[in-house]
């Protein structure tokens, strides 16, 4: 690794370790020429990913498309800080455990629409209605209708029936 200081390529490791559940590796370098010390990260290169768009159109699979859309979903809603990224990370890894390189975008949203659903019913409506289209209230009605038949809906820890 080349110093970034003097750009000498004879540096050495000072110190390794796992980030993200040993999916990253954080190395403190040092370089013997300058003494400047720096921190890289590793991680393996995942597989190309392609969404195949409604329009037939071709775009490089964005987490953090994902993941932001997901926290507009979540906004001011009572789970986790980290859900919106937890949500995008197993959407992404059900994505490329499929072995595909091409998915359609409505995979994509028929997967956050299953994960919202489980967090959070408004975040999952107000994903819903933008991502379906909903054109009036009937849209609207039959959605919540469709999640009260699914089974209780729980707040607080008390069936809400």
């Amino acid at each position: 690794m080349r110093c970034p200081q003097c750009g000498n390529h004879d540096t050495r490791v000072v110190d390794s370790r796992d980030l993200d559940e040993s999916t990253t590796i954080r190395r403190r370098r040092e370089c013997p020429s300058c003494m400047a010390r720096f921190t890289t990260y590793e991680r393996v290169e995942a597989a190309r990913l392609v969404v195949v768009k409604r329009d037939g159109t071709r775009q490089e699979f964005d987490r953090d498309k994902l993941a932001l859309g997901l926290r507009k979903a979540l906004t001011r809603r009572p789970v986790p800080d980290d859900a919106a990224e937890r949500a995008a990370d197993g959407i992404e890894a059900e994505l490329r455990s499929a072995g595909q390189s091409e998915v359609p975008s409505s995979r994509v949203g028929a997967l956050a629409m299953d994960r919202l659903r489980s967090l959070d019913h408004i975040a999952y409506i107000r994903f819903a209605s933008v991502y379906q289209s909903f054109q009036d209230l009937e849209d609207l009605k039959r959605e919540v209708d469709n999640l009260f038949a699914e089974g209780p809906i729980v707040k607080k820890g008390k069936p809400n029936r």
